[in-house]
């Protein structure tokens, strides 16, 4: 008999919370994330599904959006309140409108919409985290903070301060400050914006992107009904205004 050679999964060191009520879905997202990571926890209650996010580390939440206890967007709205910036997939049965927009303005990182399938899946996990990995950068090499346009924003400590004060910006709002300070004067499309803060699958969802200005217009600016930050470039889109720039 010949003997059988094991392969070893690479050790990964990363977990993943699944927390998903239909059990049979769980079992599957459980199956074909594995290889992806170290360790999968499935959770079927909204309750304890939020208690396990706030109170552990995981480098990514499978969300679904209908939850006994407490809904997905509730839970994807408290984690972001409590500044709790895990990535989070969000998974919906239904395929309207309006559900999509909800997901990702209460903070959630990308969304899939029931029936889906496995290879999508994958490949909306496995951007997740290349998108992580980049916006992290090696360990050993810290981002500085730095200013631009009054604004401290230290990227480590995913912190904007404002006069000595600190800003209660949401995990998607300081992705989007920094985007635009790291590019000053740069013209941004809302489909470009969608593309580098969101992630790809956002095609078609660019007022999402001008309800997110408008909000953090509200926490940066003066006077957010004439901007001099983030200044609307007509017919185009966006940029963060340069040494040059005195009015939206």
């Amino acid at each position: 008999m010949s003997a059988q050679i094991s392969k070893a999964k690479p050790a990964t060191g990363r977990q993943i919370l699944v927390i998903e009520d239909e059990t049979d879905i769980a079992g599957l997202i459980r199956l074909h994330l594995q290889d992806l990571c170290d360790d999968v926890r499935l959770c079927h209650d909204g309750k304890e599904g939020l208690s396990l996010a706030l109170h552990h580390a995981w480098d990514l939440i499978v969300l679904d959006l209908r939850l006994p206890g407490v809904g997905g967007l509730d839970i994807c709205r408290a984690l972001r309140e409590a500044r709790v910036f895990t990535p989070i997939l969000m998974l919906t049965s239904k395929s309207g409108e309006l559900d999509r927009v909800l997901g990702l303005e209460s903070g959630a990182d990308d969304y899939l919409t029931k029936p889906f399938s496995i290879l999508e899946l994958i490949a909306r996990v496995k951007a997740i985290f290349r998108r992580v990995e980049l916006r992290d950068g090696p360990a050993d090499q810290p981002d500085p903070a730095f200013v631009a346009r009054g604004l401290e924003i230290d990227p480590d400590r995913r912190e904007v301060r404002s006069n000595g004060a600190t800003l209660d910006l949401t995990a998607r709002e300081f992705d989007l400050l920094l985007h635009f300070a790291r590019n000053p004067g740069k013209v941004f499309t809302r489909a470009q914006l969608l593309d580098h803060v969101w992630g790809y699958g956002h095609t078609g969802y660019e007022h999402t992107v001008n309800s997110h200005i408008n909000r953090l217009r509200a926490k940066i600016e003066s006077d957010p009904a004439e901007p001099r930050i983030i200044v609307t470039v007509w017919g185009v889109g966006y940029k963060f205004a340069d040494g040059d720039d005195d009015r939206a």
